[in-house]
């Protein structure tokens, strides 16, 4: 069965800049998990060929700190739309029966400063990463990784707490 696909084409101001997530039925004890995809490096060529001038706004939160270096760490990780393109073309020959959703809509600009780049969280008892690029079929011409938080989740399984 093939995953109900939402994708949004938009303006942006540079070619990088499309987010992809996909729900998947159950995972890891859980079901309808939300993973984030993003791309975990690049090369400082690819950085260098964005013009940073306004693509950044204020903080979205009053405790947010702007890093310039941290700040497009957000966009780097976001994909081009050839990029998205091949991700969503990848989720659909490899898990499309694991999947109900593929979703994807560009980034709104400017985007905030201070917020965390996916490529930065660390993993723990809930938070984790997908590296697809372990998975033997992987044939992506970039990394990618999908980033969750399992607690967000309901268990497949529910239990009842006794009185």
């Amino acid at each position: 069965m093939i995953p109900i696909i939402q994708i949004q084409n938009g303006d942006i101001p540079i070619a990088r800049g499309y987010a992809v997530s996909m729900i998947v039925r159950s995972f890891k004890g859980r079901r309808d998990v939300e993973v984030h995809l993003f791309r975990p490096e690049w090369s400082s060529n690819e950085e260098n060929e964005i013009s940073w001038d306004n693509i950044f706004g204020p903080p979205a939160m009053l405790d947010a700190v702007p890093n310039a270096e941290k700040d497009r760490k957000i966009v780097m990780e976001s994909f081009t739309l050839d990029e998205r393109n091949q991700v969503i073309d990848y989720l659909k020959e490899h898990y499309s029966s694991r999947l109900d959703s593929i979703n994807s809509n560009p980034m709104q600009f400017p985007i905030p400063s201070g917020l965390p780049a996916l490529c930065s969280m660390d993993e723990g008892k809930d938070l984790g990463l997908i590296k697809f690029e372990k998975v033997p079929h992987f044939n992506l011409p970039f990394t990618l990784r999908g980033f969750y938080n399992l607690s967000a989740h309901r268990p497949l399984v529910e239990t009842r707490e006794e009185d």
